[in-house]
């Protein structure tokens, strides 16, 4: 489904050929492409008029993505997809730290990119369009008051359960580091405790009836963090 108004995006990459591809592949969806093929243009790009949406290649021939993220973050704030290859974790990781929404590894499937694209541009709203109330499946949150209602039932979360799922709910379709989510929860000093978040997760998602085998809503990106869909898609499991 071709989104209204064409949104318009992007694309930084440094190889002609996957350039021409996803240019190619967005136009056939609806969108507007705009190109650039090293940070210093894509910079430019920015400046002159930002897009809907980024999509960033790690490796660029005159800088690191991530430093053009960096870069680009006092200009825009709009939704950045970062292309990693594969094995470069530790590079997607710290990308997403520095502000990405969300990544793709090369090669992937069109299919997916456009379905991630959909998923990012939902979450543009403006700054006063936040939801007093969030419902997802049979999940109702109230955010004013705290309340979570499963099926019209009180869930009782503790605290820390009810603040990770609100983080995750407010920051939908976005992944989230494990470090990032761990640095809100309990401070920058519990960066490392990962197995304590997976044990949160775990009992955030039976409380709220997902299997925790074959997560919905809840996704566990593997060896980098969590995304909350709210939309739930084959094309995003």
């Amino acid at each position: 489904m071709s989104p209204k108004p064409k949104s318009d995006i992007l694309v930084v990459e440094d190889e002609a050929q996957l350039r021409r591809l996803l240019r190619s592949s967005l136009e056939e969806a609806g969108y507007t492409v705009r190109e650039a093929e090293n940070g210093r243009i894509a910079l430019g790009e920015i400046a002159l008029q930002a897009p809907d949406l980024v999509i960033l290649d790690l490796g660029l021939p005159d800088t690191s993505g991530t430093n053009v993220l960096r870069a680009m973050r006092p200009l825009c704030s709009v939704p950045v997809l970062i292309l990693s290859v594969l094995g470069h974790e530790d590079k997607k990781i710290e990308a997403l730290d520095a502000g990405a929404d969300d990544y793709l590894t090369k090669p992937f499937n069109g299919g997916e990119l456009l379905a991630r694209l959909r998923a990012l541009l939902r979450r543009v709203k403006p700054a006063t369009a936040v939801e007093r109330v969030f419902r997802f499946g049979p999940i109702q949150i109230e955010l004013a008051s705290g309340q979570v209602l499963r099926d019209g039932r009180t869930v009782k979360l503790t605290a820390t359960e009810y603040r990770l799922l609100r983080l995750l709910v407010l920051n939908h379709d976005r992944v989230l580091t494990h470090s990032h989510i761990l640095r809100e929860l309990w401070g920058p000093h519990a960066t490392r405790n990962v197995n304590y978040l997976r044990i949160y997760m775990m009992r955030l998602r039976r409380k709220l009836g997902e299997d925790v085998d074959s997560p919905g809503y809840f996704q566990t990106e593997s060896g980098v963090g969590y995304r909350f869909v709210s939309e739930p898609s084959p094309a995003l499991n």
